[in-house]
């Protein structure tokens, strides 16, 4: 069946559909026919969305309140994807002077303004995708701020139908994750690694857009937090070695002690340009970012790692732009 066969449904406002899961749920949105509204501060970045049909992009600032009423007068529903991996302003997370570029801009102050909006133009129903290890009394700033949107979220669910996901670290094409590891992977025949000894359950970026499109035609979803995890748990230096073998290379992967991995982390973040890794990283791996117990049965997320990860072979943005425009027919 083509997008064209599909009835069209009510509009969807994905506030960070420009991000890595926001390409995969914007685009499978758009394939079961929801109208997808994608607010972007630049049009060019998200031009692999715009070719599909039911799908409008705009240049936006979602941290204005005003155009936050805006964008969403008229949607039946908003998801919040926004996050920060690292911060460009820093600052405590509990303190009200909040920056541009802080975890508290993103991760708690957006989701209070989106609440908000929502309120004023009387959207019902909005998920929010929060993180695997979210605490209050975590010594990683990260994981604080994800914990302090979530309880803005369930503040929030006394009057807004309102589903959180809480998705561990999240792979697949486009991610930051093991294409990264990739990148690294290919400077160096040696390769130290701070928080080897690090576990993750890593969960493939289609499960996790399948459960947030599933959640809107999901009533019994409503005012529930689920966690979201793939079928393995693997350790940091596990999946180094796991990416390095499916690249074809021979490296010598060395797990760093704690000491040494802080000093690691610490010059790292210091380096210029594009963040790699961070103390705060670092400090959110001390604590095992898996589910624990056996996932909701309401959204599997099955895909295991090793049956996908020829991915890593993959990596040209514009596949996905020519994909989506096959999709779209044009």
């Amino acid at each position: 069946m083509s997008t064209q066969d599909i009835p069209t449904r009510p509009t969807v406002c994905v506030f960070g559909g420009g991000g890595f899961v926001g390409h995969h749920l914007s685009a499978l949105l758009a394939r079961q026919g929801w109208r997808v509204l994608v607010p972007t501060r630049r049009r060019e970045s998200v031009k692999a969305l715009a070719v599909l049909p039911t799908v409008e992009v705009v240049e936006a600032d979602i941290h204005d309140p005003a155009v936050l009423k805006q964008l969403l007068h008229g949607a039946a529903a908003a998801i919040n994807l926004v996050g920060l991996l690292h911060e460009t302003a820093t600052g405590p997370v509990d303190t009200p002077r909040v920056r541009r570029g802080s975890f508290r801009y993103a991760h708690v102050e957006l989701p209070r303004k989106i609440i908000q909006a929502c309120f004023a133009a009387g959207v019902p129903r909005l998920l929010h995708m929060s993180a695997l290890g979210a605490d209050p009394i975590s010594h990683s700033a990260y994981q604080r701020s994800k914990a302090a949107g979530e309880e803005t979220m369930r503040e929030a669910q006394k009057h807004l139908q309102v589903t959180i996901f809480r998705p561990s670290v999240i792979f697949g094409p486009g991610d930051r994750f093991l294409s990264l590891f990739s990148r690294l992977l290919r400077l160096s025949p040696v390769v130290p690694l701070a928080g080897g000894k690090a576990r993750f359950q890593p969960v493939y970026v289609q499960d996790v857009a399948q459960a947030f499109a599933s959640a809107l035609l999901r009533p019994d979803s409503i005012g529930r937090t689920y966690n979201l995890c793939g079928p393995r748990i693997y350790t940091l230096a596990e999946l180094l070695r796991l990416t390095a073998r499916e690249l074809g290379l021979r490296r010598w992967i060395i797990p760093l002690g704690h000491r040494t991995s802080y000093w690691f982390a610490r010059i790292m973040e210091l380096k210029p340009g594009r963040k790699l890794m961070t103390r705060d990283n670092l400090y959110a791996m001390l604590t095992d970012n898996v589910c624990g117990t056996p996932p909701d049965p309401v959204f599997a997320c099955d895909t295991t790692l090793e049956s996908v990860i020829g991915y890593l072979h993959e990596q040209d943005p514009r596949r996905a732009y020519t994909r989506h425009r096959a999709i779209a027919g044009r």
